[in-house]
This record gives C-alpha cells, sequence and structure tokens, in this order.
C-alpha cells in the first residue's frame, strides 16, 4: 500500500514538472496593442463589426485589416479612443455596420416565452436564463444589449429597452463644445 502511493506521488511530481516545463517553453505571448485596443471595446461581442466578438476585431485592427469605425456599440468615444491609441485621424462610425443607439438590454415578455432556448443559444454572453419549455428570463447586469437574441425568437418576446439610468449608471454628459470656438 505503501508503495502505490509512493509510485503515484511519484508520478505526480513527475507529470508537474514536465507541465512546469511545458508551460514556460511553449508559452504563447499575446500582443500587448491587441490587448489595449480589446480593452478600449465595449464587450459586446455582438459582430456588427463583422468580427465574431470584440477579440477578433481587436485583433483585425492591430494587423491593419479592419478600420477604427466598425463598432456601433463603442459609439464616438469608442472611435476616438481608438485613435488616440493608435495615433491614427478619428473618423465617423461606418454606416455600413450600423448606427449608434443608446445603451440597451433585452427584454422577454415572460408569458409569451415557450421556452424554445433558441435565444440562449444566440447570447454571447450567456445573459438568458431559462430551460427548454419553461419561461426565459434576462440578468440585466449581464446584457450588453447586442439583438442577437431578437431575431431567433419565434414568438417575438424579445424586445430592446433603453437601459434605465438610476445612481448607479447615471454619468455626466460631456458639455458640448460651440463650433469654431476653440480657445
Amino acid at each position: 500500500m505503501l508503495s502505490a502511493i509512493l509510485a503515484f506521488t511519484a508520478l505526480a511530481a513527475a507529470f508537474g514538472l514536465i507541465l512546469g516545463f511545458a508551460a514556460v517553453r511553449f508559452k504563447v505571448e499575446g500582443d500587448p496593442l491587441v490587448d489595449k485596443i480589446d480593452a478600449l471595446l465595449p464587450q459586446t461581442q455582438c459582430g456588427q463589426c463583422t468580427y465574431p466578438g470584440c477579440r477578433p476585431y481587436a485583433e483585425a485592427i492591430a494587423k491593419g485589416e479592419a478600420d477604427i469605425n466598425q463598432c456601433p456599440p463603442g459609439g464616438e468615444a469608442g472611435i476616438i479612443a481608438l485613435a488616440d491609441l493608435l495615433g491614427r485621424d478619428p473618423k465617423p462610425l461606418n454606416a455600413r455596420h450600423g448606427a449608434v443607439k443608446p445603451k440597451m438590454v433585452a427584454v422577454i415578455d415572460e408569458p409569451l416565452c415557450i421556452g424554445c432556448t433558441l435565444c440562449i443559444q444566440a447570447c454571447p454572453v450567456d445573459a438568458i436564463l431559462g430551460a427548454a419549455k419553461q419561461m426565459h428570463t434576462v440578468i440585466e447586469q449581464e446584457c450588453t444589449g447586442c439583438e442577437l437574441c431578437v431575431a431567433p425568437c419565434p414568438v417575438d418576446c424579445i424586445r430592446m429597452a433603453p437601459v434605465q439610468q438610476d445612481i448607479r449608471s447615471w454619468k455626466w454628459q460631456a458639455p458640448l463644445e460651440a463650433a469654431g470656438s476653440h480657445a
């Protein structure tokens, strides 16, 4: 019995050393520029930029394959932040990718929900709870407003509503500059 325990301990230690060596030797370095770009994106994972999520879009921007004005959820502030980071001139949002809208959240009309789970499958951030043939509901704090759950719903029980501002989400509005008046 003692020899079996010692054998397993030695085997576990050997595999631990091998895995530790492999982790150091074959470590994949991330691109720090991609990390910075990704941090500026809104993380809605909506795909409006034509990429499957914010990280792939960030990688495409870093490689020069995508422009900085393809993210409607990021809006003008996102474009300006990306332009500042990359040393480029800001440009208006490319209308081909959508329009800037206020932050939205999915709302399910629960009595109409048939529990098909199509919205759950479509949600890229797992913000919808429910089970097959049971009512579904949205976790508002997790919902990014990507609208990907709306189209698959066969009974049209999902609508997008503006996020209600409360004391936790309220922010000062940026002052508007008068055109042509720079000090």
